[in-house]
């Protein structure tokens, strides 16, 4: 609601780095839309009633056929603190666009579905 936007730090195994992101997470066993609405209150404590699916894309369709599920939460509210697994460890950050795209610009957003969802959340602000 401030024009700011929501992002978690947590480290990333596979890299071995602490990454800037966008809150997001596994399906467990809803669907897609019902998985993103819980993965952002669960992370960030945060809940939106403004969705917007901007699309669905194979996350590395090298290795796997996982689909990552991009939605866009407007006008995001506080409603409560963090409710994290015992295994997850992260830091809400509200970013300016220019700190997300700073971030991108010297390689501190690593993860590229992430960019891709900025991306497409930034043609959705054009619109």
């Amino acid at each position: 609601t401030d024009g700011n936007y929501l992002c978690v730090k947590q480290f990333r195994q596979g890299i071995r780095q602490i990454t800037t992101e966008f809150p997001a997470g596994a399906i467990e066993g809803e669907d897609a839309f019902a998985a993103a609405r819980r993965e952002l209150l669960e992370e960030t404590g945060y809940e939106s009633d403004e969705w917007k699916h901007l699309l669905t894309v194979p996350s590395d369709a090298t290795i796997s056929d996982n689909e990552a599920y991009l939605f866009l939460a407007k006008n995001c509210r506080k409603v409560s603190e963090q409710n994290l697994d015992e295994t997850e460890f992260m830091n809400v950050l509200k970013l300016s666009a220019e700190e997300i795209e700073k971030r991108i610009k010297e390689g501190q957003f690593q993860q590229a579905i992430h960019i891709t969802a900025w991306l497409l959340a930034l043609r959705e602000k054009g619109n």
